[in-house]
């Protein structure tokens, strides 16, 4: 849970860079939110996904994750971050899907939101 903490911790202070320090390089990052930002579901590069998360963190006023639970595989080295995300009051369920490389790197993610709001 000391990944997911600090990694909420650091888009909680909306602070990219610090997300970004366990991230490869050569990142592959999928999320609905980046087809709706940048006209793209797939960000490859860590440069590419610094942009990203940039612009669209500032088209957005409020932002708060709160972990609810975290699942990890050793065997595929996968951890899954499962929290809700409330952004400008809009609250919804979201699962955040890590890929660790043998150095505990982040090399690829992908992110489902749910597709109702959370009372």
């Amino acid at each position: 849970m000391t990944f997911a903490g600090e990694w909420a911790a650091a888009w909680n202070a909306r602070d990219t860079d610090r997300v970004l320090e366990a991230f490869s390089e050569n990142i592959t990052f999928v999320s609905p939110t980046a087809l709706a930002v940048v006209g793209s579901a797939t960000i490859r590069g860590k440069a590419a996904l610094r942009a990203y998360w940039n612009q669209a963190m500032s088209r957005i006023g409020s932002l708060r994750f709160t972990v609810s639970r975290v699942v990890w595989d050793a065997d595929s080295r996968e951890l899954a971050i499962l929290y809700l995300s409330d952004i400008d009051g809009r609250t919804r369920s979201v699962s955040e899907n890590l890929v660790f490389d043998e150095n505990g790197v982040v090399v690829s993610a992908e992110v489902f939101h749910g597709v109702a709001e959370v009372p």
